[in-house]
């Protein structure tokens, strides 16, 4: 089956688990060596349906959280969406697609999936934090509070309607609750001097700006985005080495 995908973590999942990807974002940038003959067809939240067309693909492959609900609308070709919006909908979309792609591979990370759910909820350590890159600050105070940074200008964070929060709790971290519905909150970050903060890699690049939050005063990490963010195989291979240690 010939599969453009404008998910990321799924390209990479797909491409590891062997089925055939003939398209994808500019934004799919794993697996390095496997994605550099694939034609790009435009980003996640754009397309050429065109690009698409000319590759005679069996299938588009969407999801409901990275994708805007037009891309669905205006598919030229068969398409299927998943929605992952924790680790719960991972397991599940997981073992859908191996179902749908009689993938073997796709089958035994759902199972793996299901072995992280079963497994208990880790004991976070602000000391050591998973997907640790570098410090802002390190902490010199215990904090009972996590907050996750996606972006600035305006500062936002997630919320534990997301994959990351699900990720975040099955890690042992308690992340600051907010109203229903609100997935990525846009916060002034003066008003959470009771948190450790964690910056994400991606997709605003705090690493390149840790001068400018250094000078903030607040104490926190870089964290490696896409481990926290990029659900399927690069995810569960972060969770298993740091939950089950496998």
């Amino acid at each position: 089956m010939r599969v453009v995908s404008m998910v990321p973590s799924w390209t990479e999942t797909l491409l590891k688990a062997g089925v055939q990807v003939v398209g994808r974002t500019r934004f799919c940038i794993h697996p390095p060596k496997m994605i550099t003959n694939i034609p790009i067809v435009g980003g996640t939240k754009d397309v050429s349906w065109d690009l698409v067309v000319d590759l005679k693909p069996d299938l588009v492959l969407l999801d409901e959280e990275e994708n805007p609900s037009e891309m669905a609308e205006e598919c030229p070709v068969p398409y299927l969406a998943t929605h992952v919006s924790s680790l719960q909908t991972l397991q599940t979309e997981l073992a859908r697609l191996g179902e749908h792609f009689k993938n073997p591979a796709l089958m035994e990370m759902s199972v793996d999936c299901l072995d992280i759910l079963e497994a208990p909820r880790a004991t976070w350590n602000n000391q050591k934090i998973p997907g640790f890159l570098e410090w802002v600050k390190a902490p010199t105070k215990e904090y009972d509070k996590v907050m996750y940074m996606i972006w600035k200008k305006p500062w936002m964070t997630v919320s534990h309607e997301t994959y990351i929060g699900s990720v975040l709790d099955k890690l042992g971290a308690n992340i600051v609750t907010f109203p229903e519905g609100e997935k990525y909150p846009v916060v002034e970050i003066e008003d959470y001097e009771d948190c450790l903060f964690l910056f994400s890699s991606e997709p605003y690049p705090f690493q390149k700006k840790i001068a400018d939050l250094k000078s903030l005063g607040v104490e926190g990490a870089i964290v490696n985005g896409e481990s926290y963010s990029w659900f399927g195989a690069r995810s569960i291979e972060f969770l298993r080495e740091t939950l089950l240690q496998k």
